[in-house]
């Protein structure tokens, strides 16, 4: 297995250093904020002093402005362009006279400024105006209590940070720079370092403390993220001209193969990592199909579009996935809709994984009188009554009652 790693490596390791940075952050390089030069250190992980490198302890005179009902179940919540990553939190009713709701919690891209909008009530609530302008994408904590948040820096971007923002903007820190990739959950960050001669992988508590390795492999350029407990994901960064791998990483480092070679491949674990969903290209048109991790079984799905574009329901049973109509042909996926050369119009679609077969549950164009959608940024609450996304196109962020 190794030996394989080793010869996967050397063909990807090129492509990773040069393109990583690019797919991560420079998708919209006109958000994109400098920090100013001659900025101090950052600092250990887990300190909570925030130095000066591009975020500003000011209050932000900015409007909220309220959110716009398109329909009886849709909502655009904010014109945006907001940070890619949301989180949905379910609140249990206060007493026998009110109503459960949910909090679609937010960072605007300009400003840094973190929102909660309850679905219910229809109302925002601005709950930070710490300044962070230029932030490219959040992984927050399940509870919405903290984001970790990327941001590029520098003169030549070359920079990239990542800073714990308090949903409530007291305190924060910063974890060490140019991670090439985070995930979190409600316990644990987990951290990949990358470079010439491969990648680590950390686990550190949400604090940022008492970081210890994970694995360790030959492959530089790799996407990580929790695939159930004490197990993880772990795949090859996508492109269209090159075969992708995918892995499931035990807690002890071993690396069992889940699918591959599959160019532009793109892999989507479910919560508990009994499923996978992985999406990819063959003779330039999208494919996805579903992997069972236990049995290793595959099953082909009847629609297809980017893994990236799509959202596990928190039992494993349901997929909402952003499904392109007339995807156009001859284009590189996922490559060319990474970078914006090519735009969908999306309709959200529901798969049921325990049969394989489709349902569309929002004909976007038609409820909006033709907007176009190209979803990203999918999120769902833990209940699977409120899913929310992002619109490629526009970056607003909408939300849907299912």
């Amino acid at each position: 297995m190794r030996r394989a790693l080793i010869i996967i490596a050397i063909i990807l390791v090129l492509l990773g250093i040069g393109v990583a940075t690019y797919f991560l952050f420079f998708a919209r390089t006109a958000g994109i904020a400098v920090a100013p030069t001659g900025s101090v250190s950052l600092p250990v992980a887990g300190q909570q002093e925030v130095p000066d490198i591009g975020i500003v302890n000011t209050s932000s005179t900015t409007p909220v402005i309220a959110p716009v009902p398109v329909s009886a179940r849709l909502v655009k919540i904010s014109a945006g362009p907001v940070v890619l990553g949301e989180v949905l939190v379910d609140i249990p009713a206060k007493n026998a006279s009110s109503s459960p709701d949910v909090a679609i919690n937010y960072i605007e891209r300009e400003s840094g400024n973190v929102f909660s909008y309850l679905t219910n009530t229809k109302t925002i609530t601005r709950t930070s105006n710490k300044t962070i302008p230029g932030i490219q994408s959040a992984s927050w904590l399940p509870n919405a209590s903290l984001a970790f948040v990327r941001y590029l820096s520098g003169t030549d971007f070359s920079t990239i940070n990542t800073y714990a923002l308090p949903a409530n903007g007291v305190g924060g820190f910063f974890l060490p720079q140019n991670l090439a990739d985070i995930a979190v959950s409600s316990t644990s960050v987990l951290t990949l370092t990358s470079g010439v001669n491969g990648s680590v992988a950390s686990l550190e508590r949400t604090d940022g403390t008492h970081a210890i390795s994970i694995f360790s492999t030959p492959l530089s350029a790799l996407r990580v993220s929790f695939a159930g407990k004490n197990q993880y994901l772990a795949y090859t960064k996508p492109s269209a001209t090159l075969p992708g791998y995918a892995f499931l990483v035990s807690g002890t480092g071993r690396f069992s193969p889940v699918v591959g070679p599959q160019n532009g491949l793109v892999a989507l674990a479910s919560p508990s990592g009994k499923w996978v969903l992985v999406s990819y290209t063959l003779v330039n048109a999208m494919q996805m199909t579903l992997i069972n991790t236990v049995t290793g079984e595959t099953f082909p799905l009847p629609v297809a579009t980017i893994a990236d574009k799509c959202a596990w329901m928190a039992d494993d049973s349901v997929i909402y996935c952003g499904i392109p109509m007339n995807p156009p042909a001859d284009i590189a996926y996922p490559d060319d809709w990474y970078q914006g050369a090519v735009h969908f119009s999306d309709r959200i679609w529901k798969i049921q994984v325990s049969g394989r077969y489709a349902q569309l549950v929002l004909d976007f164009p038609k409820e909006t009188n033709d907007d176009s959608l190209d979803a990203e940024a999918m999120a769902i609450n833990s209940f699977g009554t409120v899913l929310s996304f992002v619109n490629k196109n526009d970056g607003s962020l909408w939300g849907y009652s299912l």
